[in-house]
């Protein structure tokens, strides 16, 4: 096998939402330089530019707030200036506009929450794509970070499966569109519950991701890292022939929920 598989050698890649070292951003960042290729960070404030620089060495952080067109309208034109092309880009964003009292029943979900965490957390991507569509090579390579399943009614993650479902309907329309005038691949990595600092905020995660790591078969939760290699190869030309997809890296976990290791303990506290 040669040394270059992945064959990222010398492709420049765009990515976005690095926050720190526990970010699936950051891990697939590293993984693309290790591999050889250049790494332009793109993050959301300049107080994020400050503290992800110490991570990345000689390597370019831009400031983009994506939730506003014009900074997206003046990254687009930097980087025109400065790199002309792109062989792809990694959408690494996700805020969800909680309601300031903590979770509440998704039929409580305000108009206003709502519509902001899919402008953020779903339209970047497209807003994004279309900004650089010009940039981008005609084999380049967009990967998204979703989850594993938008049909688990996790009340504790709110509203945000919706804007993740939609994300991943995206990809297809994506791709469609695209498809007109290059041949540049939509896709996203949907991993299980991870250990990531944004996953830390939200209410009751520790329980759930402790219930996720004994449903996967293996008994081990997913790592960060193994997100990122799911990126990692699609962003790669060795994934040519995948496009508007979704990689699932749950380590199994979708289905191994009837495993007698889960059924066993609920079955006997009914009996206490």
């Amino acid at each position: 096998m040669p040394a270059d598989f992945l064959q990222l050698e010398g492709r420049r890649i765009a990515v976005f939402g690095v926050a720190n070292r526990k970010s699936v951003a950051y891990h697939i960042a590293k993984q693309l330089e290790e591999a050889g290729a250049e790494v332009v960070y793109v993050v959301r404030s300049p107080e994020r530019h400050e503290s992800v620089s110490k991570l990345t060495g000689s390597a370019q952080v831009h400031v983009c707030d994506v939730e506003f067109q014009e900074q997206i309208d003046e990254l687009t034109k930097s980087l025109k200036e400065k790199y002309g092309v792109l062989h792809g880009f990694v959408h690494s964003i996700a805020f969800a506009d909680y309601d300031e009292r903590g979770m509440i029943p998704f039929h409580e979900t305000s108009r206003k929450q709502l519509l902001r965490t899919f402008d953020i957390s779903c339209y970047s991507l497209i807003a994004l794509s279309n900004a650089l569509k010009e940039m981008l090579t005609r084999d380049a390579s967009v990967v998204t970070i979703s989850i594993s399943t938008t049909r688990m009614a996790s009340e504790n993650y709110g509203f945000m499966a919706p804007v993740k479902a939609a994300l991943d309907s995206s990809l297809a329309f994506l791709a469609k569109s695209f498809s007109k005038f290059s041949e540049v691949r939509f896709n996203a990595v949907a991993p299980g519950l991870l250990k990531t600092s944004a996953s830390a905020g939200i209410p009751g995660y520790v329980d759930s991701y402790l219930y996720a790591e004994r449903a996967t078969l293996r008994g081990r939760a997913i790592k960060t890292e193994e997100a990122a290699a799911a990126a990692t190869f699609l962003l790669s030309p060795r994934s040519s022939g995948i496009t508007a997809q979704q990689i699932v890296v749950d380590a199994g976990m979708e289905v191994n929920y009837f495993d007698d290791r889960l059924i066993r303990p609920a079955v006997d506290s009914l009996g206490e």
